[in-house]
């Protein structure tokens, strides 16, 4: 499957690069950055392998994350877009795109994410048969809570994920 291009006024949202490496390991050594994430920095085998996963979701799954491009310097700055975790959770995930975002910390502020998150809710909007997206956001992440909130997303659950409380939420697109 070919990875969708989307388009917004600041952002591309793209397949990733080799080039996206680099950039993504060393915003994965920034504790703003992965505090929510990971309980520390991911190596660079690891980010690797989370690439190649982005990108297989598409093929597998008929969505997955795109690449996030700042238009206006080129510069890779996170990742948004849909997974299938397989989380062995209560209330359960499975079945239901799980939408996620993560951002250079150097961008946050800027509304880029709530930009990039609105463009790939609205290609699921237009292109997912099930109406229904899911997210699992650490239960004290409250700027990506606001962002859920401002895409829609109402919680319907709580649980513990690998020992960190966590909020699920729902949303669900009118088809």
């Amino acid at each position: 499957m070919t990875i969708p291009l989307l388009e917004t006024d600041r952002l591309l949202l793209r397949g990733h690069y080799p080039a996206d490496l680099a950039v993504s390991v060393a915003m994965w050594q920034a504790p703003q950055f992965y505090q929510y994430l990971a309980p520390a920095p991911l190596s660079e085998e690891e980010i690797w392998t989370k690439m190649l996963r982005h990108m297989g979701f598409w093929h597998l799954c008929g969505y997955g994350f795109w690449a996030l491009e700042e238009k206006s310097t080129g510069e890779f700055i996170g990742v948004v877009g849909f997974g299938a975790g397989q989380r062995a959770i209560t209330p359960s995930l499975k079945g239901y795109p799980e939408i996620g975002w993560v951002l250079a910390a150097h961008t946050h502020g800027r509304g880029y994410a709530t930009e990039a998150a609105q463009a790939a809710l609205a290609w699921a909007d237009a292109h997912l048969p099930e109406p229904r997206t899911v997210c699992l956001i650490d239960a004290a992440n409250a700027p990506s809570l606001r962002l859920a909130a401002k895409c829609g997303y109402h919680e319907f659950g709580r649980t513990d994920y690998h020992g960190v409380p966590v909020v699920v939420l729902e949303r669900f697109a009118a088809k």
